[in-house]
């Protein structure tokens, strides 16, 4: 069935790299994940000694909460900005951004400008990670991107929830200005890396960019968040500035949602939310983000004030907590893979979240650190129950040409979460933590005001005098965990409205991937997250190499070498206009002898001329491609169970983009390669 639609631009293939120069980017690409990520939480065991040395313990939860708000508006604009100007310089432009805050972070004498070079560090931090996200598509083969994909994934999650332990040894062993000093090498490396690895694409596209609505929604979140963090602490919650802010901000997030209803390519499309799998997964993203990154943050706080251990073990105190989130994920993922079935995870893992809180509200000086530890372990286990299923859940249920921003939107909602769960229990900590230290040197004449501010200093001094500071410590962090269980309890309800659909084969793939739990921000663009959802299915297909049963379907004559042959000379004809066999042999660093033979015997076939260093295709070249095409078509849809569902002009654009994931496929035929050496 044709249309009156017009062909929509092809995106440029991925070029052909070596298998050494194809892990040399990603090794680049993960570094720059990897800075990204462990800069959200490797501030949270150094915080205690940063407010002993800067002061200002009540702006705090800013140096996290900071970064995770800029971070939240870069990753949303960096994506269009790539498509722009390539994602190459956009990335090195990320990194140089993200090195000028570690520096201007490092050296700072004041909470205030630690604070601002923390949002600068986010700007960047934003940027690297939706370039990294971004440069697996343009550089992987699809074939292969979904092994990558799913490791980058992993390095994010890991590192974020590592982070605290790497920062407690730099505090420690160093200084805590070595949480960002130790950014800079890094980074010169991966900038270096970049401009010799990375090649140079841009999309064909021009992206429309919805800057009014990205501004309303982040100035309408930082108006939440200073009115929370300054509500009771820097100005009385009844005055001018709180409910100021709180009007602005209410006024600010109407005009938001007015915009995205109008906007001709919203950030965060409104008519997702008439989807209540996309609203009760938002939500619950939402809570998941506010209670994991809330608690990384102020747990080590806990551990050094009130167990007196060092800022290295207050990390590797809170490992049961790694422990337990990391393999209620894989445990969980494993089993949705396996059975398709979902919506008890998040039931339980909210289930279990609040249990781990109120747990962990009641811990005290007299708790034992084992039980401390299967108080964490809890905790993390009922996070990683309810983070793991909420993308493949989204992504299960939005229709194809969507999933690129259900997927974001998702993500957003996490980091947003992230942003005010750090804010919120920052408010609820200080908010606690003044009059209770204040009754406790009521009760310890004898203890200089300066003592309790770094643990320190508490720890060196004698029992009986520490002990009302230490309880006072243990009651602010035990009332704050309370606060949040009837956060947790929420979820809990809400889950029960998560509506259960069927798998498809592309989420039930993704659903063991450890990088779809952690979902780390992607730029939201539908084709590349038809993409990963391909190479998910691709990458565990039983019965062989996905590309010979394809062959083996179609009914063509053509063995793996011919097929792989026409495919060569079709896309250089296709992009290049002629397709010479020196220049194919040079795309691929073989001399032009080694695959003389495999088009000789293509063209012997009658499926091609070779006319000198010229090649071309004959009808019966032509018509054997054409049945190869239909067979991966067919393969897709298959396994893209409701690709054709919607409107006919959704169909058709899905059309388009299976057309050229087919012809790609073609291209980027493994099996053949062995065949024929490469």
């Amino acid at each position: 069935m044709t249309t009156a639609t017009a062909p929509a631009p092809q995106a440029p293939a991925p070029p052909v790299l070596s298998r050494r120069r194809t892990n040399l980017v990603f090794v680049t690409i993960v570094l720059g994940m990897l800075l990204a990520a462990l800069d959200q939480t490797i501030v949270s065991t150094a915080l205690p000694t940063i407010v002993a040395d800067l002061g200002g313990g009540g702006h705090m939860a800013w140096v996290v909460t900071a970064y995770l708000l800029t971070e939240t508006v870069s990753t949303v604009l960096v994506g269009k900005f790539g498509d722009l100007f390539g994602r190459k310089v956009v990335f090195q432009l990320s990194a140089v951004v993200f090195t000028g805050g570690s520096v201007f972070a490092g050296a700072a004498n004041s909470m205030a400008m630690l604070i601002a070079a923390r949002a600068v560090q986010g700007v960047g931090g934003g940027g690297l990670m939706v370039t990294a996200m971004a440069l697996i598509a343009d550089v992987i083969p699809l074939r292969e991107r979904g092994k990558y994909q799913g490791a980058l994934g992993a390095v994010f999650g890991v590192t974020t929830v590592v982070g605290p332990t790497l920062g407690g040894v730099f505090t420690d062993h160093a200084t805590w200005r070595w949480c960002f000093y130790v950014n800079v090498p890094v980074a010169v490396v991966m900038v270096a890396m970049a401009a010799r690895t990375i090649p140079v694409i841009r999309s064909a596209v021009r992206p429309v960019i919805d800057y009014l609505g990205i501004a309303l929604v982040a100035l309408g979140s930082s108006g939440l968040v200073l009115g929370l963090q300054w509500g009771g602490q820097t100005y009385a919650w009844d005055s001018a500035v709180i409910i100021g802010l709180f009007t602005g901000a209410v006024v600010l997030l109407a005009g938001f949602v007015l915009v995205e209803l109008r906007a001709e390519e919203p950030m965060l499309p409104m008519h997702l939310f008439r989807n209540p799998v996309f609203t009760v997964c938002s939500t619950l993203s939402f809570i998941v983000g506010f209670a994991m990154l809330g608690a990384l943050t102020y747990l080590p706080t806990y551990l050094q004030y009130v167990d007196g251990v060092s800022a290295t073990m207050s990390g590797v105190r809170a490992l049961p907590m790694v422990a337990g989130l990391l393999g209620a994920s894989m445990l969980s993922g494993i089993v949705v893979s396996r059975t398709g079935r979902y919506r008890v995870f998040p039931i339980a893992g909210m289930g279990v979240m609040a249990l781990g809180l109120y747990l962990m509200s009641t811990m005290g000086a007299s708790t034992g650190a084992w039980l401390e530890s299967l108080y964490m372990f809890v905790l993390g286990a009922g996070i990683g129950l309810a983070m793991q299923v909420l993308t493949i859940a989204v992504q299960n249920t939005v229709p194809y040409h969507e999933l690129g921003t259900a997927t974001s939107g998702v993500t957003f909602f996490r980091t947003l979460g992230s942003a005010f769960g750090t804010a919120i229990f920052g408010t609820l900590y200080t908010g606690q933590l003044v009059p209770n230290l204040t009754e406790a040197l009521a009760r310890s004449p004898g203890v200089p005001p300066a003592a309790v501010q770094s643990p320190q200093a508490l720890g060196r001094l004698p029992a009986e005098l520490a002990r009302p500071v230490v309880d006072a410590y243990a009651q602010t962090v035990n009332y704050v965990f309370l606060w949040v269980v009837p956060v947790a309890l929420a979820g809990f309800v809400a889950a029960w409205f998560l509506k259960e659909v069927p798998l498809r084969d592309s989420a039930r793939a993704g659903a063991s991937d450890m990088g779809e739990a952690f979902a780390a921000p992607d730029s939201g663009e539908a084709e590349r997250q038809l993409e990963r959802a391909v190479a998910s299915v691709m990458r565990r297909a039983k019965g062989g190499p996905v590309s010979r049963q394809i062959l083996d379907a179609s009914g063509s004559a053509l063995d793996p070498v011919e097929a792989w042959t026409l495919g060569q000379i079709h896309w250089r004809l296709r992009l290049r206009g002629d397709a010479a066999l020196s220049s194919i042999a040079a795309a691929h660093r073989m001399p032009a002898e080694v695959l003389e033979p495999a088009f000789s015997r293509t063209a012997r076939a009658g499926y091609a001329r070779l006319e000198g260093d010229l090649l071309f295709l004959t009808p019966a070249g032509e018509a054997e491609l054409e049945r190869l095409s239909t067979a991966w078509r067919s393969w897709l849809a298959t396994h893209l169970d409701d690709w054709d569902a919607g409107d006919p002009q959704d169909r058709a654009r899905m059309e388009r983009a299976l057309d050229g994931l087919a012809e790609r496929l073609l291209e980027e035929d493994e099996h053949a390669r062995e065949h024929t050496g490469v």
